[in-house]
């Protein structure tokens, strides 16, 4: 059971924005209500600070409400902060007009109460004339969300008659038949399963039946832009609660909808590879809080749960229409969910990076007991000493994925030891996540003791000029490459070594390499 409070305590600043948007009202003897909708009245009933106002009105547009509200203040002598009309937007399903304006620091959105109805094969509305605040409430997502607060009377309204006890029995239910509300919009499958998650709430089992249904899942492959699925999705991750989420969209039969796949892909997917997928997020998930939240920014956890999840599909490929052979993690992130490049980039590349630390930790994990020697990833380090060959490869691995090393160290301790397939017991919920905790620690603790946190920072001492001037090289090439490398490895070896022991050092390996070459 949800706590939820009697009335809605406004704050400091909710009171003036209110009080100016009545005594609009008041100066141009309008009778129009003012209803706060949504998510800000749910946030309040529950206790929880809101700063996103949505205020709903009845026979009046937003545009046309914000200059009134503009020329009251200006009559009054206060300053306009801001204002901006969001036209309608049928191709990306924004079928009402927005005003903005921002008073006391804060945007206010306004829209016009609605009574719509959709076309067919889209989630435009087709009609749009004003509604009722009932017709409103009964044409949102979810009952929680259809709660009003009426400003002009200083009170919740609860239209659907349910909204508030089942805010309070904690039930994520939609207003009219599931299937109807999930086939207006089927958006609001995801969305259902976000606020799901998010409040901990049980989800009607009627509205779970319709979100399954052929129909509803066709619908949002169909209707959807991908685009929304993914700002979806990633509320989801970055929420409170990643794993529940996804556990609902796995058990709702809708992860291959969301996380669509390219017709032609190698290797196939095993069956049930979508229950790894979540077993993966839930053993790194409890495994960042048991290493502790400050450990990792947003950013590296968020990212860190879509590596977890997409763990199964590290080594699949598929041929893009030029039959050039491509991760299907950048098809997922770049095609199914519509995010930002660099997301695919980061999450290839902590994957990349797995087989790589897992060679490395029996070494970082033995506190310099075992020497390293046959671990070489083929960068010609025949000069490198064997005590300093562990904290060589380490610098280059660390130089490779920079900031996002300890979530690839985070998952490598899931897949290690590689000799032991765990499959069945991550299937199994058997994760041993003090072993893979303590695992961690030992190897970061080794990586900094090390010296290499930041090693990505290290400028090369020689630069590519001195290295033709040193080997009076007339052109560069892949030869000079091949010493920054050396050079690099060089300096990862010799970390208090000075510009001159470099250039020495080179001098006296090019003679070498001369000779031998005779």
């Amino acid at each position: 059971m949800a706590t939820v409070k009697e009335r809605i305590e406004l704050t400091e600043t909710e009171r003036k924005i209110f009080d100016r948007l009545l005594s609009s009202l008041c100066h141009f003897g309008l009778t129009n209500q003012l209803r706060v909708a949504g998510g800000w009245v749910r946030d309040k009933l529950l206790g929880k600070d809101c700063y996103d106002i949505d205020i709903a009105l009845d026979n009046m547009m937003g545009s046309e409400f914000v200059e009134k509200v503009t020329e009251y203040l200006l009559s009054t002598g206060e300053e306009v902060q801001g204002v901006a009309v969001i036209p309608c937007n049928p191709e990306q399903s924004k079928h009402l007009e927005t005003a903005r304006m921002r008073l006391f620091d804060t945007w206010i959105d306004f829209v016009n109460l609605r009574c719509e109805e959709y076309s067919d094969n889209s989630r435009i509305p087709s009609k749009q004339k004003f509604g009722t605040a009932e017709e409103d409430a009964y044409r949102r997502d979810l009952t929680i969300n259809s709660l009003f607060y009426n400003i002009n009377t200083d009170s919740v309204e609860d239209f659907t008659k349910r909204g508030i006890a089942d805010l309070k029995s904690g039930r994520i239910v939609t207003p009219l038949p599931p299937k109807d509300t999930f086939l207006d919009d089927p958006l609001r499958v995801l969305r259902a399963i976000r606020f799901g998650a998010r409040f901990g709430f049980i989800l009607d089992e009627k509205l779970k039946e319709a979100a399954s249904c052929d129909e509803v899942k066709d619908a949002l492959a169909a209707k959807i832009s991908r685009e929304r699925i993914g700002v979806e999705i990633d509320l989801m991750i970055s929420g409170n609660q990643p794993v529940k989420a996804m556990t609902y969209i796995c058990d709702l039969m809708l992860f291959w909808i969301v996380f669509s796949l390219p017709p032609k892909f190698e290797p196939a997917k095993s069956e049930g590879c979508d229950r790894l997928c979540i077993s993966y997020l839930d053993a790194t998930w409890n495994l960042v809080q048991l290493i502790g939240g400050s450990t990792f920014n947003d950013e590296q956890r968020r990212l860190s749960l879509y590596a977890a999840m997409f763990l199964p599909f590290r080594k699949t490929i598929y041929k893009d229409n030029k039959a050039k052979e491509i991760s299907i993690i950048s098809y997922i992130f770049r095609e199914s969910l519509k995010r930002k490049a660099s997301d695919a980039e980061t999450v290839i590349n902590v994957h990349s990076a797995l087989d790589k630390f897992l060679s490395l930790i029996p070494f970082l994990a033995s506190n310099g007991d075992i020497q390293l020697t046959e671990v070489d990833w083929g960068r010609g380090l025949d000069d490198v000493p064997h005590t300093s060959k562990l904290r060589v490869l380490t610098g280059f691995l660390l130089r490779e994925i920079k900031d996002f090393w300890r979530v690839a160290l985070l998952l490598s301790t899931l897949l290690y030891p590689t000799d032991v397939d765990c499959t069945q017991d991550f299937l199994n919920q058997h994760f041993q996540l003090e072993k893979r905790k303590d695992l961690f620690k030992t190897v970061e603790s080794a990586v900094i003791k090390l010296g290499l946190e930041k090693v990505w920072d290290v400028k090369p001492l020689v630069n590519g000029k001195d290295i033709m001037s040193v080997l009076q090289l007339k052109t560069g090439g892949p030869l000079i490459r091949e010493w920054q490398q050396k050079l690099l490895a060089w300096q990862l070896a010799n970390p208090l070594g000075t510009v001159e022991e470099c250039i020495d050092w080179m001098r006296q390996a090019d003679s070498k390499r001369l000779k031998t070459q005779q």
